[in-house]
């Protein structure tokens, strides 16, 4: 049978850790991409600390909330637009993609509110 490409090279059977500075280099790299990188693991055993910085009250209601959610998100949809006007190519659409998250998120909030109704 006619092959027009020729068969792969054969693979050596060469460890990266057989030199001393390839295993310091590979140690290296594994450090790097720990540190940059960890693992979901180390992630959840972090333990979640409170901040105190900032604070909801805790007695504000359920509409109260999601009306302050719908606000903010329709206020963060407007920057995102005033920054569009004034951008082009990958950063515009990076940012009509934020928009339209923003604009999908609103509309959930809304429905959340739709289905609170009114308190009282």
């Amino acid at each position: 049978m006619f092959k027009p490409t020729p068969n792969p090279p054969e693979a050596d059977d060469v460890s990266p850790y057989e030199s001393t500075d390839s295993k310091k280099l590979n140690d290296a790299a594994e450090r790097a991409l720990d540190f940059h990188f960890p693992s979901n693991a180390d992630i959840k055993a972090t333990p979640r600390t409170r901040s105190t910085l900032f604070s909801v009250d805790p007695e504000a209601t359920t509409e109260t909330l999601a009306v302050y959610l719908v606000e903010t998100l329709a206020s963060v949809d407007v920057m995102v637009h005033q920054l569009v006007d004034h951008l082009a190519g990958e950063s515009r659409y990076a940012l009509l993609g934020i928009s339209n998250s923003i604009m999908t998120a609103e509309i959930t909030a809304n429905r959340l509110l739709d289905n609170v109704g009114p308190q009282g």
